[in-house]
């Protein structure tokens, strides 16, 4: 912490350097005329909407404060007060990343006031940007009078050099390192008012949009090709394996002329990004989790990589428990009603960190990896990084024991005991554990040496080699000694997918229809974009993993052509529209409501930003034999003219439906087209037309409608008199080539059959009560299957009055 604080000293008095003397005089130059393109981008800069957008700065574990409105205002109805600090710098703070330029110069005003009865005469104040990391530089200052509002007046230039990725605007009182030796001279309350930042307006953001075909129809890795995600961790549930993702797409921003983005960062990623299938070809974007950050789930972590995730039945209630890497330094844990959230923490500080007992060496408390055993007892695997420098060379490269296994408490919130040493070989990081056939499967990440592992040298004969995914296999989850080291379960991903595609890895496995599937990450994505240079953006894989007769895994290949489909898509429901086996040119974002598939509690997204000649399209779709009569889109027009084409088993493929976008624009509306042919298993292209240049429309679900198809029956209905008494006879035969259900109903009565055989008959002779019946008819409901589709059939038959005695 105190290397922290030293760091963040020196930048705040380049920083200062860089301004000039009127900052380190208190001299301030007269605000700049605003020119008419220039733009306030603070927001809610008078707290007339309370705190809205303001937080107290977090940048160091030792910041804290209390941060409330007063009526106190220099202007309006609100201010902001902040008590109870902690450091110098713990003071408001906002985020102004994304909206502040390098090389841009900008006006800064405020108002601020103390009135502490113990504090100084006068005191300074700095209004400070925080640039992540160690980074802080002093903007403008001013010198205020206890109990007087004074006024921050001043201008600053963003250096050209200046990452601004991060940047955070914070008010606070001059550094020093023991604030607290005199509370009444450092770390007085103050309250803060009409704060602006003036300056040239945002950027607008560079579009994320991926205009190549990135996952090629046939193909099924990588699994999607609309956006990114790396250290994927599969979860099997009700049919489905959900798959979480560190949100590599976060920083992804192409250059609009060459399409390069500069290289991931990795320190900017707060997000998780899930999608789902239930046959591992066709994936449901569901967006991203904001765990970490200022409006995070959990606001007292800053980043979240290498997710990982279980559930289990808590006090009666089944949870889902998504554990994640807060940086390097520590791991935490968020809460889910269902795999979809909704999320909460149920801690208010991070789950593994400096303080897990058996934990204290290692270097990089990251990639945890939750593990629930047969018999409810819960792990968590994590760790990695640097090894120790206390042990030889030789043994920090071969045996480095920088990951850890420990127990998890019932509540899957807390740690039991004391961490125990994984002593995986040639280890680095992304620790992950599964069970099969009682014995316990550890695989994980491999180092690629260097000082960090002692210097240059070579694995012991059998370990593996750098940037490899290696396995163990033990008896026990908690038991990881070198000797069940069990070889390599898969070589790095360079060797399969080529230049630009190394680097380490990160897996898991998971168990669904009776097989095992690794999951792992390879940039195949972003070559495709961008050639065989690429900036580290990874993209999720799935490969079946088989297994030898003694248990040991036969090593897996990586490949484009992925996994088999494990069951047809299923076309006669409402499934949302970022449902899709490939996709050219389309971006997903999320809109109000509730998902039409996942219901209330699941995030509703859209494919978005549609231009003409884009498409998407679902692999094996099953219409059945007797086929799809219709389709059924809710879609928001963006401009006149835009149609979707429903094609099969190709992009250029025979039009069989032309769906018109013809809504009123701006407003969501459901569309309907018939369509022709369409029967059997396809693949099924939706491919988007309309005028050049602009938006179409956004598509939140669809849903195919059946022909209408009759089960054969043959019927016949007459009067008859038994005893003085009309009765109404009704015969069906069923003339399907299998059993129907058949009811007969009459005004008079009502009789049903189950299971009535191919040429039988369902015959009941209903009692009138009386000695004469008009003409009428009578109903026959008949329900069976065709071609795998429930279908029910309902058809009238007439019958003769009817009248009986003298």
């Amino acid at each position: 912490m105190e290397q922290r604080m030293r760091r963040a000293t020196r930048g705040r008095v380049a920083a200062l350097a860089t301004v000039g003397l009127m900052l380190a005089t208190g001299f301030v130059a007269p605000a700049s005329p605003v020119q008419a393109a220039d733009t306030n981008l603070v927001v809610n800069g008078g707290f007339e909407d309370g705190l809205t957008n303001w937080f107290v700065n977090n940048g160091n574990a030792s910041d804290g404060a209390q941060l409330s409105a007063t009526p106190d205002a220099h202007s309006g109805a609100n201010a902001a007060l902040v008590t109870s600090r902690t450091t110098t710098g713990s003071g408001p703070m906002q985020d102004l990343s994304g909206k502040v330029q390098a090389g841009q110069a900008y006006t800064l005003t405020a108002r601020i006031k103390y009135e502490n009865e113990s504090g100084p005469a006068t005191k300074q104040f700095f209004a400070t940007m925080h640039y992540g990391g160690g980074t802080y530089t002093n903007l403008v200052s001013v010198t205020a009078t206890k109990g007087q509002w004074a006024q921050f007046n001043g201008t600053f230039t963003i250096p050209t050099t200046q990452s601004v990725s991060t940047a955070r605007l914070f008010f606070e009182t001059p550094w020093t390192s023991t604030p607290s030796t005199d509370p009444a001279l450092h770390l007085m309350d103050f309250k803060l008012d009409d704060v602006s930042v003036i300056g040239a307006a945002p950027p607008p953001p560079a579009s994320k949009t991926i205009e190549v075909v990135g996952k090629l129809p046939g193909e099924h890795n990588p699994l999607i090709g609309h956006k990114f995600g790396a250290d994927g961790f599969g979860l099997v549930h009700d049919g489905r394996v959900y798959m979480y993702m560190t949100n590599d797409t976060q920083g992804y921003a192409p250059n609009p002329t060459t399409g390069v983005s500069p290289g991931i960062n990795y320190g900017d990623i707060n997000q998780i990004t899930v999608i789902s299938s239930e046959d591992l070809v066709n994936w449901t974007d569901h967006g991203e989790i904001q765990v970490a950050g200022p409006n995070g789930v959990a606001p007292f972590t800053a980043n979240s990589w290498a997710p990982g995730i279980t559930k289990k039945v808590v006090n009666g209630v089944e949870k889902f428990f998504l554990y994640y890497a807060n940086g390097g330094g520590s791991s935490n844990v968020i809460t889910g009603a269902s795999p979809l959230g909704p999320w909460t923490s149920e801690r208010t500080s991070t789950l593994i960190d400096g303080r897990t007992p058996g934990a204290e060496a290692v270097a990089w408390k990251f990639d945890p990896a939750p593990f629930v055993d047969d018999d409810g007892q819960p792990y968590l695997y994590f760790g990695g990084g640097p090894a120790s420098t206390s042990m030889p060379p030789a043994e920090r490269f071969n045996n480095p024991k920088n990951i850890r296994s420990i127990e998890l408490g019932d509540d899957m919130v807390s740690t039991e005991g004391t961490a125990a040493v994984v002593d995986a070989p040639v280890a680095f990081e992304a620790g992950h554990v599964f069970k099969r056939q009682g014995r316990y499967y550890f695989s994980y990440s491999s180092h690629f040496g260097g000082n960090d592992f002692g210097g240059s040298q070579q694995p012991l004969p059998g370990y593996p080699g750098g940037g490899q995914i290696g396995y163990m296999i033990s008896d026990g989850p908690m038991s990881w000694p070198k000797e069940t080291y069990a070889g390599v379960l898969f070589p790095n991903q360079s060797q399969f997918f080529g230049a630009g595609t190394g680097g380490n890895n990160h897996q898991s496995v998971f168990e669904f229809g009776g097989k095992y599937y690794f999951t792992y990450h390879a940039p195949t994505l972003n070559k495709r974009i961008n050639g065989n240079t690429t900036q580290g953006y990874r993209s999720p894989h799935i490969q079946e993993l088989t297994f030898n007769p003694d248990g040991t895994i036969q090593q897996v290949v990586g490949t484009y052509a992925g996994v088999d489909q494990v069951r047809d898509f299923d076309p006669y429901r409402v499934f949302e529209a970022e449902t899709f086996g490939w996709s050219k040119g389309v971006a997903t974002t999320t809109v109000d409501g509730s998902s039409a598939q996942f219901g209330g509690a699941a995030p509703n997204l859209v494919i978005r930003d549609i231009d003409n000649g884009d498409w998407t399209a679902l692999s094996s779709v099953n219409f059945g034999d007797s086929g799809a009569q219709s389709l059924t889109a809710r879609v928001r027009a963006l401009a006149a003219g835009g149609q979707v084409q429903v094609r099969l088993d190709d992009v250029n493929g025979p039009v069989v439906g032309t769906v018109a976008v013809d809504t009123p624009v701006g407003q969501w509306a459901e569309v309907t087209a018939e369509l022709d042919g369409v029967s059997g298993v396809h693949d099924v292209y939706f491919t988007y037309t309309g005028p050049a240049g602009v938006d179409l429309f956004e598509i939140d679900n669809w849903s195919f409608a059946a022909d209408a198809v009759d089960l054969p029956v043959t019927l016949t209905a007459s009067t008859r008199c038994v005893s003085g008494k009309a009765y109404v006879a009704v015969q069906a035969r069923n003339d399907h080539d299998a059993p129907v259900g058949i009811s007969l109903e009459t005004p008079y009565g009502e009789r049903s059959f189950t299971a009535v055989a191919p040429g039988a008959n369902a015959y009941q002779s209903f009692n009138t009560r009386a000695a004469s019946v008009p003409a009428g008819s009578a109903t026959v409901r008949v329900t069976g299957a065709i071609g795998g589709q429930d279908v029910t059939t309902v058809r009238t038959v007439q019958h003769p009055a009817g009248t009986c005695g003298g």
